[in-house]
């Protein structure tokens, strides 16, 4: 069986895929999951559910959507031997389940090789590592699950660690010299977040390192306009420093 979080919720077995259908089931599916192989106790659960202010008839509330999950996963799995078990405990619940079948761990491994390979110079293996790191997700974390306070804790560090992973993933083409492959991929990711200085900086290098300097230039100022208009700021060293560098290579080109 294999359960994926990385997107909208899915469990696959031998007889076939299921999502979870309903909010409250599909928070205490995505809360189990991510604390797989861990004790998770009523009353996380029921601060994710509730967020303070839980129903009278919280912990039978609770129990149903325990029995739910025990349907699904029995519905996926089938006959014995199960691979992902949910067990009670006298406070609370452990889904127990090896960590190749949970899409959160997958990725945690691959992006860890990745990361690696990029550090021993390596990088056309460390690209294709992070790339399949990256490749796990089908959207993002937890996709259409109402989260409460608890799970949105590890939604917002799932997305860090997707945006680091990319991060690296980039680093790695450029060192690889993959710099005009890059362009259009550079220019989608600033489209959707103009904000982001790590991903102009790196436009402006791939850019300039393809030969179009002039377009380089011209993403800095883009980036300039853009953060004093949203937020009132001047760009970052960051940026500078890519901008000073091109206008230094093409003074001493002249």
């Amino acid at each position: 069986m294999r359960l994926k979080v990385l997107g909208p919720i899915e469990l696959s077995g031998r007889h076939g895929n299921r999502g979870v259908r309903g909010g409250k089931l599909a928070q205490v599916t995505g809360l189990l999951a991510l604390r797989a192989n861990q004790f998770v106790s009523i009353e996380t659960i029921a601060e994710e559910l509730w967020a303070g202010a839980p129903p009278r008839n919280e912990v039978m509330t609770i129990r149903t959507h325990i029995y739910h999950l025990r349907k699904v996963l029995e519905s996926v799995q089938g006959g014995p031997p199960a691979q992902a078990t949910l067990l009670t405990r006298p406070t609370g619940y452990l889904l127990s389940m090896p960590a190749e079948l949970l899409d959160v761990d997958v990725f945690d491994l691959l992006a860890e090789e990745g990361r690696v390979l990029l550090d021993a110079g390596r990088c056309y293996e460390a690209s294709d590592r992070l790339r399949a790191a990256l490749g796990v997700w089908r959207g993002s974390a937890l996709q259409g699950v109402p989260v409460g306070p608890v799970l949105s804790a590890h939604v917002a560090r799932l997305a860090e660690s997707h945006s680091r992973v990319r991060e690296l993933r980039i680093e790695a083409d450029l060192r690889a010299g993959r710099h005009r492959d890059m362009v259009p991929e550079l220019r989608e990711l600033v489209a959707a977040d103009p904000l982001n200085e790590w991903l102009q900086a790196r436009l402006m290098e791939v850019l300039d390192r393809s030969g179009r300097r002039g377009e380089a230039l011209q993403t800095f100022q883009n980036a300039w306009r853009h953060l004093d208009e949203q937020l009132g700021i001047e760009p970052s060293d960051d940026l500078r420093q890519v901008q000073r560098r091109i206008l230094a290579a093409s003074a001493g080109r002249s």
